[in-house]
């Protein structure tokens, strides 16, 4: 499913039966979801409408009134658009699902980095002649491959952020580990933190941050395991710490120890991602199948997906 962005700032508000009566302020904050910065800056703007009229905040509407709200202000991006190749799953005017290759970055890590993913979008949204800033709602690891939620504004980004603290934003992954598990499923709770001996790596650490992983193994051998990992918590390399902790690195991942020479990369993929459009509240899920790298190396480990998808228990 894909449509094509539009470039409509506002976004319209019918005032239902139930918010008879409640202040301009009440609605915004209410439904709308706004926060106390975004009413400042649109009522700075003049981009607060009702019935087609600047209204005070502390105006009643009425059952049937018309509220606008500007909240998708034209934005322009510091980064040069360049053509890096990704997989579109589904774009409007407030967001986009695409499917990230692997080898690319989300988003620079320094001001002179180029070709990341961010730059191919902006790339993307010059051919549409839309302009904006790249907003992800999460992170996926530069070699990690998969469904990745993308917000096209500041307002759509809020709303959507609040969704992955609640946790109801569900991330499902498939990964392929060294070795058999001891157990056909699970949870692993075990804290995060910075590894303080290498700069980049994570390690499992009483005081770090929570992190939770549930998990389900999808087929095995007694040298590797195809596993489902449902993140609960988004901590900074989490399926990877939890796996290389419990003696099962994935495999290509060397900065975790896992076996290597069938593939470049760490064996893992966003496979399937799950949310509620904000605006408008509507079930939404998409899934990518995993890259030919990555489904090579289930073949080469003779692990058949023997269970359909779905979310781990």
């Amino acid at each position: 499913m894909q449509t094509r962005a539009r470039h409509n700032k506002w976004i319209s508000y019918k005032i239902p039966p139930e918010w008879d009566g409640k202040k301009v302020e009440e609605v915004l904050k209410g439904p709308l979801s706004l926060s106390n910065r975004m009413i400042n800056r649109l009522t700075r703007s003049r981009g607060i409408q009702l019935n087609g009229r600047m209204p005070w905040l502390g105006r009643r509407v009425n059952a049937g009134d018309h509220l606008r709200v500007a909240v998708r202000p034209l934005e322009r991006s510091d980064l040069a658009p360049e053509p890096i190749p990704f997989g579109l799953l589904y774009e409007d005017a407030d967001l986009m699902v695409v499917d990230k290759p692997a080898g690319i970055n989300v988003h620079p890590v320094h001001p002179k980095e180029t070709g990341t993913l961010t730059h191919g979008i902006l790339f993307h949204w010059q051919r549409q002649g839309f302009e904006g800033r790249v907003r992800p709602v999460h992170r996926l690891d530069r070699d990690t491959t998969g469904v990745l939620l993308i917000a096209k504004n500041a307002y759509m980004h809020q709303l959507l952020d609040r969704q992955l603290k609640s946790r109801s934003i569900e991330r499902v992954y498939l990964a392929i580990v060294k070795g058999r598990l001891a157990r056909e499923a699970g949870t692993i709770r075990l804290p995060i933190d910075r590894d303080p001996t290498h700069p980049l790596r994570r390690r499992v650490a009483e005081g770090g941050a929570d992190a939770i992983t549930l998990f389900r193994v999808l087929a095995a051998t007694e040298q590797a395991s195809l596993i489902e990992a449902k993140l609960e918590t988004g901590r900074t390399h989490q399926i990877r710490v939890h796996f290389s902790h419990l003696g099962h690195p994935l495999w290509g991942d060397r900065l975790y120890g896992g076996p290597g020479g069938r593939i470049e990369r760490h064996a893992l993929h966003a496979e399937r991602l799950s949310f509620t459009h904000p605006l408008k509240q509507e079930a939404m899920s998409f899934s990518a199948p995993p890259p030919p790298d990555f489904a090579r190396l289930m073949e080469e480990l003779g692990l058949q997906r023997n269970r359909p998808p779905a979310s781990p228990a």
